[in-house]
C-alpha cells in the first residue's frame, strides 16, 4: 500500500511541474484596436488647501472663507467638469477640524465634485505623541 501513496505524489508533482512550465503572462496576445477610441484626459482640478495655522489657499492663493466659493464657482464657469480637491497639512499648531468642516459643508452644499487628498494608509506617519502610526 505505501508505494501507491509515492505513485501519486509523484504524479501529482508531474502535474503541478506541467502546469508551472507554461506562464501565462508570457504568451503572445494580439489586442484589439478600437476606431472610436481617445486616449483620455484628466479632469481639470482645482486644489483648496488648509495649512497650518488653518489658512485657506485656492491653487495656492491665499483666501479667506466667504472667498473660497466665489473662486470656485468662478473655476466651475469656466470648466463645468472642474473637480475641488481639499488637503490638509498633517500637523498644526490650530484645530483646524472646524474650519475643515465649515468649508466641507459650504462646498458640499454648493454642489460641487469634492475630492479629498491624503497620504496612502502604508506612508501614514508616527502620531506625534504616541509614536505609533496615524490614519493617513
Amino acid at each position: 500500500m505505501p508505494l501507491i501513496d509515492v505513485i501519486f505524489l509523484l504524479l501529482t508533482f508531474f502535474i503541478y511541474a506541467m502546469v508551472l512550465m507554461i506562464r501565462a503572462e508570457l504568451l503572445p496576445v494580439q489586442m484589439q484596436e478600437f476606431a472610436s477610441g481617445e486616449p483620455a484626459s484628466p479632469s481639470p482640478a482645482v486644489t483648496v488647501s488648509i495649512n497650518r495655522d488653518g489658512g485657506l489657499f485656492v491653487n495656492r492663493q491665499p483666501v479667506t472663507m466667504d472667498e473660497v466659493l466665489i473662486k470656485l464657482k468662478e473655476e466651475k464657469a469656466r470648466d463645468p467638469a472642474t473637480v475641488v480637491y481639499i488637503a490638509a497639512e498633517e500637523t498644526g499648531d490650530t484645530d483646524r477640524l472646524p474650519t475643515f468642516l465649515a468649508l466641507y459643508d459650504q462646498l458640499a452644499f454648493a454642489g460641487l465634485d469634492i475630492r479629498l487628498v491624503g497620504r496612502p494608509g502604508d506612508q501614514a506617519s508616527p502620531h506625534p505623541d504616541t509614536g505609533t502610526p496615524g490614519p493617513g
